[in-house]
Formats: structure tokens, C-alpha cells, sequence
């Protein structure tokens, strides 16, 4: 395609440039290689367990050296609330109170989320504000039938003249409702983060937003700071960023024709959580837990939950710790046999390092290069919580193209369905990824590594999405913690299930880890 003038413009005011347009095209174009897996991670093969005396130990051994470490939490917080209600907008949609029932449309469409939402909308944080917000615009509304209450409920909380709940970013609508008060997802990370992530009292987070929600996470950390740092006895240092428009990827038609909106202009699209690998490289602290916006639970469950973030940390921190201990070995003039039989026995069991067949016959110099190019690299633990039909990636042995076998987070997008073989293993997967990590981005010598070194770009994926009704093809850079973390050394740990507490729609508000009583 020859880009206008105007094009061209638009282009380079997101700070990219006409060949980085046109090699995304290219690759609409050429496909991009599915991943191959090897096998599903297990017990015992690529995922480890601890025993209560050894996680107790990890859990310890944190806490007497966090307080000499500079912690951060990462916390991915662009997503708007839109998702979430989707079922609400289908319904509102297709929905006609002259033509049936309420109890016929959800008979007829199977709508299980409405029946869920409607059972259980007393028990929603916001059902108080919501009532409110109906009576004060709907005078008669508790004379009214049933089903057009419902359907007046509905348009109240998602009108954009009403309570506009989709517009919100999903940290900032009420998760929570405890006796005196609502909390967000945002303040939960908050209170969670004071009991692992604090060091000296003082509590760093940092989250990525949308750059037009800033204003509004801004306003809600001044409404709650006081209250927050007062009941922890933790100050709280919060910084945000926003995804680059630089990052953003063009979208093509289903015959590989770029997408044209009304106005002539281009359509470009973010490219997905790959590219917060960008707002990751900025920061240069020793550890950094990574944590979804969603990801929380209610107050009386959180020190589990942190029990368990310690304990992940606790083994980042033993396994660095020996890593960069023999990469100061290695950088002696002469180690010994002994030394290298050692070494390679921790990089083969600790980092999950499969060797070449042909290792035992390099070189001694050659085993020292291959040796400290294992060692030294970023370092992740991740929690890895038994699957249970959840939608998202999971722990794969994967090989790679020059052969080489690794342990990968790979997402469904990543693997061909097609192919059976494939389509077996991903089936069969007893682990799933709920994004809990743990990472280590400071060399031996305390340097912070370059994180755009380790990527596998071969890794970005193709995804279907719609615009006004018509399919479209998006770009998605290699995933923040796909492929843009392929080449890091991995740690898989089982974590229990109550680690994992996502809301992906509003029914999930209504399980017990987002229930007060």
C-alpha cells in the first residue's frame, strides 16, 4: 500500500515510522510461526512443590532480606471495565420487554451470566449506589413490573448518562464492600502490597494506565491515601505509565488490506500486554512482583495471599543469589572441574536448562562461555495454579527453532489447533498461568539488565477482534510474560488456588474471595 501524506503523518506522531508499518504488514502477509510444544509442564517436570517446612523457609529467608532490597510491584491497569459487562450489553441489545419475559430471553439464549448476576445482585458491592441511582431517576420504579425493572437497572449502571460502570478502568469500580465502605481493585493492591512488598514501611507501586484514566487513578490514591497508610503503618509510593502509542501495531482486513476508518485515517491498535515490556525495562529495582489489576481478594484473605508472594520471593532470591555466587567463579581465570560439575548440575536443576548432547565434549573454555550465558540473565519465579477451565496460557516445555527445549508460558493463541498433537497436549495441561511473578532484572555485578535483549519476537501473535461489526486481524507483540520473558531463567512453583482471583466478568464479584461475609 502507498501511505498519503496524511498517513505518513499519522504514522510518525505515534513515533513510529513508515518500514515499521510496512513490516507489520509484511507479517499479516507471511503468518507468523505457532509455537512448538514439547510437553505440558507437571509435577516433577518443569513445576516444582514445597513442602510446608520449605516454603516456611523461603517465606523467612525473604523477610530478613527485604529490607535491604529495593521492591516494586508492577501491576497492569490499562483494561477498561468494558468486558466485564458484556453480557449486559448483549442483553440490553437484543432484549424486548413487549415481546417476552425476562425468565423466556434467559431460557432461550442460555444466558447463565444473567441469571447469575440477577440471583445475585444483592450481594454486588455497588447494588446500594445502584438502587440509589434507579429510584432518584425512576420515581415509580418499585411499583414496576419485574422485567422492566430489570431492564431499567441495567441501563442505569451502564448509560453513560447514568452510573457509565464500562467506561471505568477496571481498578477503579467498586470490587469490594466492607461495612463502612467500597473498595476498588486499586486500594486492595494497596493494602496487599503493605504485607510483602514493603520495605522499612514504605510501600512502591507502580501502575500502567490508560494515559486518559490517569487523572482519575490520581484523584482516588488522594481520597484513600490517609485511610490506607494509617491502617497498615505504610507509606505509599505510586507511580503510573502508559503504554506507548509507539508500541501500537496497524490492523488488516481478513485479505490483509489495511483497515481504513471514516475518516481516512489508519487503524491502529495497541499491541496487547507485550508491550508493557517497555514501561518494565524503566525500572531498576532487585525485585519487582508482577500482579494483574484484578487479580484480588478481600481483606480476611490477604495474608494468605501474601504468604504465598513471600515464599515466591523467598526462592528468587536463594536461586540468584547461588547464580550469581558461580558466575563470580566462573569469571575467575581457572575453575576448576569441580567447579564447573557443580555448576552445570544447579543450572540444569535449579534454572531448568536442558544442555546440548554435546556439552561434555566442548571445550573447557566453551563450557565456561555456555555456562555464564546461562547464568546470566533475568531470573523469574512464577505461581502456577492447577487448572480449572480458566481462559488464558499456561507452563509448556517448548521447542525452539534451533531445537533447543525451554520452559515457556505459552498462551492459546501461541499454538496451532489444528495440528492434533499440539491440540493434545494444550487439552491435557494440568497447570495454568494466573500471572503471579516474581522477577529479578539485576545482573551479578548489580547492573540492570536491557529486558528488549531477552524477547523472542518470533513470538508475536495474530488475533481475530471486530471493528463496527466486521472482522479484523491485530498484531499482538510477544506477551509481557510470553515471549517477551522467553529467553529469562524460569522458576514454575505450584500455588494454591486462592492466589488466583481474577474478574473477568461481574458475576466473578460474587465468589467468596470477593465476599466479605
Amino acid at each position: 500500500m502507498n501511505f498519503t501524506e496524511t498517513h505518513i503523518k499519522q504514522i510518525e506522531s505515534k513515533g513510529l515510522t513508515v518500514a515499521k508499518v510496512r513490516k507489520q504488514l509484511e507479517l499479516f502477509k507471511t503468518g507468523l510461526p505457532y509455537v512448538n510444544l514439547k510437553s505440558a509442564a507437571v509435577l516433577g517436570d518443569g513445576i516444582i512443590q514445597f513442602s510446608e517446612k520449605e516454603s516456611q523457609y523461603f517465606s523467612v529467608y525473604y523477610e530478613n532480606k527485604k529490607d535491604t532490597l529495593d521492591i516494586v510491584k508492577f501491576v497492569p491497569a490499562s483494561g477498561a471495565a468494558t468486558r466485564m459487562f458484556e453480557f449486559l450489553f448483549e442483553f440490553l441489545e437484543s432484549y424486548s420487554v413487549k415481546k417476552e419475559s425476562i425468565n423466556a430471553y434467559i431460557n432461550k439464549h442460555k444466558d447463565s451470566e444473567l441469571s447469575l448476576f440477577l440471583v445475585g445482585l444483592e450481594k454486588l458491592p455497588f447494588y446500594e449506589t445502584l438502587i440509589e441511582a434507579v429510584k432518584t431517576n425512576c420515581p415509580d420504579y418499585s411499583v414496576l413490573p419485574r422485567d422492566e425493572q430489570v431492564l431499567i437497572l441495567v441501563k442505569t449502571l451502564l448509560a453513560e448518562d447514568q452510573l457509565n460502570y464500562s467506561f471505568y478502568p477496571k481498578g477503579l469500580l467498586p470490587f469490594h464492600k466492607y461495612r463502612d465502605h467500597l473498595a476498588t481493585a486499586f486500594e486492595e493492591h494497596l493494602f496487599e502490597s503493605a504485607l510483602y512488598a514493603a520495605t522499612n514501611n514504605r510501600a512502591k507501586l507502580h501502575f500502567t494506565i490508560s494515559e486518559s484514566h490517569k487523572p482519575i487513578f490520581e484523584n482516588e490514591f488522594k481520597r484513600i491515601k490517609e485511610v490506607v497508610e494509617r491502617k497498615t503503618k505504610t507509606k505509599f509510593d505510586i507511580s503510573f505509565s502508559c503504554q506507548k502509542e509507539s508500541t501500537d501495531t496497524i490492523a488488516v482486513n481478513s485479505e490483509n488490506e489495511v483497515v481504513i476508518a471514516a475518516d481516512d485515517s489508519l487503524h491502529f491498535r495497541p499491541s496487547g500486554h507485550g508491550a508493557l515490556l517497555e514501561n518494565l525495562n524503566a525500572i531498576a529495582a532487585d525485585i519487582i512482583f508482577i500482579k494483574n489489576i484484578d487479580n484480588v481478594v478481600v481483606f480476611k484473605y490477604e495474608a494468605e495471599v501474601a504468604k504465598h508472594k513471600k515464599i515466591l520471593a523467598g526462592i528468587l532470591l536463594e536461586i540468584q543469589g547461588q547464580a550469581f555466587k558461580y558466575l563470580k567463579v566462573l569469571e575467575e581465570e581457572e575453575s576448576s572441574e569441580k567447579d564447573l560439575l557443580e555448576i552445570s548440575r544447579f543450572v540444569r536443576k535449579k534454572l531448568n536448562v536442558i544442555f546440548p548432547d554435546a556439552f561434555e565434549k566442548f571445550s573447557k573454555k566453551h563450557q565456561v562461555a555456555y555456562l555464564k550465558e546461562k547464568l546470566n540473565r533475568p531470573i523469574r519465579v512464577c505461581g502456577m495454579v492447577k487448572n480449572e477451565g480458566e481462559p488464558g496460557g499456561g507452563p509448556f516445555w517448548v521447542k525452539g527453532e534451533s531445537g533447543e527445549v525451554s520452559l515457556q508460558i505459552v498462551e492459546s493463541a501461541q499454538i496451532d489447533k489444528k495440528n492434533s498433537y499440539q491440540k493434545n497436549i494444550l487439552k491435557n495441561a494440568v497447570y495454568f498461568n494466573p500471572v503471579d511473578l516474581v522477577c529479578g532484572i539485576k545482573d551479578y555485578q548489580g547492573n540492570v539488565f536491557d529486558l528488549a535483549q531477552f524477547v523472542d519476537e518470533k513470538s508475536a501473535f495474530i488475533t481475530m477482534k471486530t471493528k463496527t461489526g466486521k472482522d479484523i486481524k491485530a498484531l499482538e507483540l510477544p506477551g509481557l510474560w510470553n515471549g517477551s520473558m522467553a529467553n529469562w531463567n524460569t522458576i514454575f512453583v505450584e500455588v494454591p488456588i486462592i492466589t488466583f482471583n481474577p474478574v473477568k466478568t461481574v458475576t466473578n464479584l460474587l465468589k467468596p474471595t470477593h465476599q466479605v461475609d
